[in-house]
């Protein structure tokens, strides 16, 4: 097609008489397809292919050309592994900071191979300055303060600020205390306890990070990539001249869908790569290869959230904006960088209805806790009906041009 012939198609209505008796007459188009008039039906197919291979290819040139788009979609997300995996390589049971004011007895008692024992989760330092001990547990230096008191009482004086730490703490000096019982006594006791999680010994941390942060990624990436982009090309004209063209806007979505899915599924890559090396550490159980599913729907859920705030968004700051109050709240409430057992009833209940918590949910149990079909099933489910329900909102308010 030539330069003239383009520019009359793209601009109707401005070519003169001239311009007209110069060019060839288009084909007339019908009202329903768009295509000019006669094309055979075998033809439709390989019109709608080519449209949306070609339309691929300009996303994902576009996509690699743009080294922030990279940074942000496959660099950044990777950056968060990295640093929490690194930094709780080695957590473990939590090790407590008790300073012990004078003679404990129980303490003092403990020998031997319970004293190795006890100095695995107890890091203990003699003090005779009780007030001292007490301002350094109250400014966070140590986690505990334990001294002998009277009638045989041992006073235990911990922060509330680190409830696991307390927790961990008064556990240990409670089990130390009952041996002592049981030893002064010289009866064994009634009951014992044998405790023990339910996951494997080897258990790492990195098994519940990488499905939370995988999640994020694949979020953050299908959101800002449809809101983005539909803005994007709406104020640069693209898509006027994409509704000019013989293409239709099924194509053009499905070319945005595939061009997030392969980004997604590049993602998982990446992520299920590096947290398996040796030194991460991740074990894969079950039916693993449920993510890759599972992260097709999460695609075309979160995809639909950024169809919406594009189609509601009139320039490519008001999208990043109304992507970011998405997608951050949505991060931290479904359990991406923490659990949320912990947190009020009220924000559970949000939590309970965002499709990033399902998606964290079902990665979890897929990849690290021995799941399968009847874990991801009704995830995928959900999420597809999510994406139905909110592209026929996002469609609603759909403009092909500024207003």
């Amino acid at each position: 097609m030539s330069a003239e012939r383009s520019d009359a198609v793209s601009e109707p209505g401005t070519a003169g008489p001239q311009a007209a008796e110069a060019q060839p007459v288009p084909a007339q188009r019908t009202a329903t397809t768009g295509r000019p008039a006669g094309t055979g039906a075998a033809e439709a197919p390989k019109e709608r292919a080519s449209a949306f291979l070609s339309l691929s290819r300009v996303m994902i040139v576009a996509f690699l050309r743009d080294r922030t788009a990279v940074f942000f979609v496959l660099v950044f997300p990777l950056m968060f592994l990295l640093l929490f995996g690194t930094l709780l390589k080695g957590a473990g049971s939590p090790h407590a900071k008790v300073a012990q004011v004078g003679a404990v007895q129980v303490l003092d008692a403990v020998q031997g191979e319970g004293r190795a024992e006890l100095e695995k989760v107890l890091t203990i330092t003699r003090t005779d300055d009780a007030a001292d001990a007490l301002a350094k547990v109250r400014k966070g230096d140590l986690d505990a303060v334990v001294q002998q008191g009277p009638d045989g009482k041992v006073e235990l004086r911990f922060s509330a600020a680190d409830q696991v730490r307390a927790g961990s703490v008064q556990g240990i000096v409670n089990s130390v205390v009952q041996q002592a019982n049981q030893a002064a006594t010289g009866r064994p006791a009634a009951f014992t306890l044998e405790a023990a999680q339910v996951e494997d010994n080897s258990l790492k941390p990195i098994q519940f990070l990488t499905p939370g942060l995988l999640g994020w990624a694949v979020a953050t990436g299908a959101v800002f990539g449809a809101s983005l982009t539909l803005v994007s090309w709406r104020q640069k004209k693209v898509l006027r001249r994409l509704r000019l063209a013989p293409v239709s806007a099924g194509s053009i979505i499905l070319s945005r869908l595939s061009v997030s899915i392969l980004t997604a599924l590049t993602q998982t890559t990446v992520f299920l790569l590096v947290a398996t090396t040796p030194y991460f550490g991740l074990k894969l159980t079950g039916d693993w290869w449920l993510i890759v599913p599972l992260v097709v729907c999460a695609t075309v859920a979160f995809m639909s959230i950024g169809l919406l705030a594009g189609s509601l968004a009139k320039t490519e700051e008001a999208a990043n904006g109304v992507s970011q109050i998405i997608v951050l709240p949505m991060s931290f409430l479904s359990g991406s960088f923490f659990p949320m057992d912990d947190a009020p009833a009220w924000l559970r209940t949000i939590s309970d209805v965002l499709p990033l918590k399902h998606l964290v949910t079902a990665s979890q149990s897929v990849l690290t806790r021995g799941g399968g079909l009847s874990d991801a099933l009704p995830t995928m489910g959900g999420l597809l009906l999510f994406a139905a329900v909110l592209t026929a909102i996002a469609s609603r308010f759909f403009r092909w041009e500024d207003a």
